[in-house]
C-alpha cells in the first residue's frame, strides 16, 4: 500500500499464479552497529557483520592505511563509500580504480583489495556465498537452517563484457517517477535512497510486503523506526507480535517475507537509508530507467522477454 506520490505505486501487480499462503515465518534480524561490539577489531579498524539469507553487510570504521583483502572471493561484492571525504583505491587482478568517496564500486570475483589511505566508513555488501563472512556474522546462528519463504539463491547472468571493477558515483539527481538510486550486480541490488530531511510524514508511509525475498534496510545516518507485522494463520503458535524497532545509525534491519513493513526516519536532520536485496528484484528491474547500470547487468532471459 503506497501513497500515490510514491513511485512504487506504479509497480505492476503480480501476474504469476499465486503461491500458497505461508504457514511459518521467520523474525526480523537486527545489526546494531552503533551499540554492539564489532565482530572484527584490529589494526585496520572495527567491522560489524550481519547477514540475511542471501546477503550480508560488513560495516567498517576503517583506520588510516587500512587494507581489506579478499582471496579467491567466489562472486561479486559491492564496496560502498557513503561519504564524500573517504578516498579509496580498489584493486582486482591487474585492474585498479580510485575514488574520492560517495561511490559504489562493484568488485569482481577472485583476489581483490580495498585500501583507505585516510580511513573512513566503508560498507561492503556480499552474498552469503562468501561462507567465511557468513559464518562470522553476529547472527549466523539464526541462519543455521534455511529461512522459510525465501527460495534458494540463484545468481543473475554475467555482466556485459565480463567481470571487472565497475565504479558508479552516488551523485545522481532525483528524477520524477524513479524510485531512489538503484544499481544491480549478478547477486545484489542496492538502492541508495535520497536522504530524508526530518521525520517522515506519518500520513505518507508505505506498508507493503514481499512474497519471497528479504529486504535489508541499512541506516547510515539519523535513525529509523522499522514497523513490522506478520500475518495470522490457523496455527496460533506461529503468530508474532508487531514490532516497532527504533534503530539509530549505523544499523541494519533484515525484513523477512511476508512481513508487512514500513520504515520511518525519525531525526530532525538527515536520515539516510540504503535498501539491499539478493538476488536483484525483477519488479524494480522491469521499470525503465530505475536501474542505473542496467546496460552492464542483463536480466535473466524470462524477465528480459517480459520487458520487451
Amino acid at each position: 500500500m503506497y501513497d500515490k506520490s510514491d513511485p512504487r505505486s506504479a509497480l505492476n501487480a503480480p501476474t504469476a499464479t499465486p503461491k500458497p499462503a505461508p504457514t511459518t515465518f521467520a523474525g526480523a534480524e537486527y545489526g546494531h552497529f552503533h551499540a554492539d561490539a564489532p565482530q572484527v577489531d584490529d589494526a585496520d579498524g572495527r567491522t560489524w557483520l550481519t547477514r540475511g539469507q542471501n546477503f550480508l553487510v560488513a560495516y567498517t570504521e576503517a583506520r588510516p592505511g587500512a587494507v581489506f583483502s579478499r582471496i579467491d572471493q567466489p562472486d561479486e561484492y559491492v564496496a560502498l563509500l557513503p561519504n564524500r571525504d573517504t578516498a579509496a583505491t580498489v584493486s582486482a587482478g591487474s585492474d585498479t580504480v580510485s575514488s574520492d568517496g560517495y561511490a559504489l564500486i562493484v568488485v569482481p570475483p577472485g583476489d581483490s583489495a580495498v585500501t583507505l589511505p585516510e580511513g573512513g566508513i566503508l560498507v561492503r555488501i556480499f552474498s552469503t556465498v562468501a561462507a567465511d563472512l557468513a559464518a562470522a556474522a553476529s547472527n549466523a546462528a539464526s541462519y543455521a537452517d534455511q529461512h522459510p519463504n525465501v527460495p534458494a539463491f540463484e545468481p543473475w547472468p554475467e555482466p556485459a563484457g565480463g567481470y571487472r571493477l565497475r565504479a558508479y558515483s552516488l551523485d545522481v539527481p532525483d528524477e520524477p517517477g524513479r524510485f531512489g538510486r538503484i544499481w544491480r550486480t549478478t547477486n545484489l541490488m542496492v538502492n541508495f535512497l535520497p536522504p530524508q530531511l526530518g521525520p517522515r510524514d506519518i500520513h505518507k508511509l508505505s506498508p507493503h510486503y514481499h512474497d519471497d525475498f528479504e529486504q535489508g534496510s541499512l541506516a547510515l545516518e539519523g535513525s529509523f523506526t522499522h514497523h513490522l507485522r506478520w500475518p495470522w494463520t490457523f496455527d496460533m503458535t506461529q503468530w508474532r507480535a508487531d514490532e516497532h524497532a527504533l534503530c539509530p545509525a549505523p544499523s541494519l534491519c533484515v525484513i523477512p517475507p511476508p512481513a508487512i513493513h514500513t520504515s520511518r526516519g525519525m531525526e530532525p536532520g538527515v536520515n539516510q537509508l540504503v535498501d539491499i536485496f539478493s538476488p536483484p528484484r525483477i519488479d524494480f528491474s522491469l521499470k525503465p530507467g530505475w536501474v542505473l547500470n542496467a546496460d552492464d547487468y542483463p536480466m535473466p532471459a524470462p524477465a528480459a522477454a517480459a520487458a520487451e
